[in-house]
């Protein structure tokens, strides 16, 4: 089998509100989709986003380069490829632009490896699970008022989830804890919670806001300060009885290592994009487990749900709709739980009359 062509595709999806973190203010999220072609007929897919979408025309620009190397190379040789991608990747670029293009690259050749084998990839690597728990990311803003993520619980329940995540660290402390304690109230104890600072805090203050929460019996604290503050994580860590989550920022194993010997967190979250894709998510998994953390796999849903199959210490999957209409296949939720599909690689196809709709170029 070898690679015939390598396409590229750029959307741009909209939200239907505007939706604010502690760093971010969002209407739309641009996407680049990367489709390998093979002789043998067989294509894999990958993406990355950007929530610059003016941003997406660079990468594009990088992965084309990129992928020319590979045209004509045998797709199924993935640690060859990726080696003979990571010489054309210097040290800087491996911190954004070059990381993402070799994630989405690395994503898409396992697709394909494993629609060769007409596997599934998480049976591929080794099944540890068919189903695996998930929470709803894709509301409960800094930008709603209370009533307004009060009433988006409820549809979270409605739409069968057990456990979502609500948005933190706005700078007012107060404010914070009503709204933890208003969705608390209103979701009752048995559903889980979870909050996401989005590194919008100071190591003092995400230490009081830590403490403040501790009574609504959240199951994490997400990236309390600026996501390589280790010294800091781990004070939180030390101070705060609510577990603490992190690495979704980090662009290499290394940075998830370095994190993991600050003991700056219980819970890692790698995430796709930044860390290189299918086969650096599985190593992360590995290396976390040598620590006794478990991971939890950050956006990309479709696409991380191999990794969630077949890794022993994947405790959740992060559930966001942004880019679910991008697909053919949707996600199947019972209980709480997303089953694993058990097509053959990754198990999710682009849908091309939806490209159609969000394409900018």
């Amino acid at each position: 089998m070898k690679i015939d062509a390598i396409k590229t595709q750029i959307v741009e999806i909209p939200f239907d509100k505007t939706i604010t973190t502690a760093i971010h203010t969002m209407r739309s999220v641009g996407c680049l989709l990367l489709t390998i072609e093979t002789d043998e007929g067989i294509s894999g897919e990958g993406y990355l986003f950007s929530l610059n979408a003016a941003n997406i025309k660079i990468y594009n620009q990088r992965l084309t380069q990129i992928a020319s190397l590979l045209v004509g190379q045998d797709p199924l040789s993935i640690t060859s490829l990726l080696q003979k991608i990571n010489h054309t990747i210097n040290s800087k670029a491996r911190d954004g632009i070059g990381i993402s293009v070799l994630s989405t690259l690395d994503t898409a050749l396992w697709d394909i490896n494993g629609k060769s084998s007409n596997l599934p990839l998480h049976r591929l690597f080794g099944i540890h699970r068919t189903k695996i728990k998930t929470y709803a990311s894709g509301g409960l803003w800094l930008s709603q008022s209370i009533d307004s993520i009060v009433d988006e619980a409820q549809k979270f329940l409605n739409q069968g989830f057990l456990a979502m995540k609500i948005r933190v660290g706005s700078g007012d402390n107060a404010m914070d804890i009503e709204r933890v304690r208003e969705v608390r109230k209103a979701i009752g104890q048995e559903i889980e919670l979870m909050a996401d600072v989005n590194q919008g805090l100071n190591t003092d203050d995400a230490i009081h806001l830590g403490k403040a929460l501790e009574e609504y019996d959240l199951v994490w604290l997400e990236e309390p300060v600026k996501a390589n503050d280790y010294k800091g994580h781990a004070q939180v860590k030390e101070q705060v009885s609510v577990p603490i989550a992190s690495c979704e920022n980090e662009y290499s194993i290394k940075g998830v290592h370095e994190m993991l010997k600050a003991k700056g967190c219980d819970i890692v979250m790698p995430d796709l994009q930044r860390i290189g894709g299918i086969s650096e998510m599985r190593a992360t998994a590995q290396l976390a487990n040598s620590f006794n953390v478990p991971i939890s796999t950050h956006i990309f849903t479709e696409q991380s749900l191999c990794v969630a199959g077949s890794v022993e210490n994947c405790i959740s999957v992060e559930h966001m709709p942004w880019f679910s209409e991008l697909f053919n296949e949707q996600i199947d939720i019972i209980d709480g739980y997303i089953m694993i599909p058990e097509r053959p690689g990754t198990g999710f196809t682009f849908n091309k009359g939806a490209l159609k709709q969000f394409n900018i170029q």
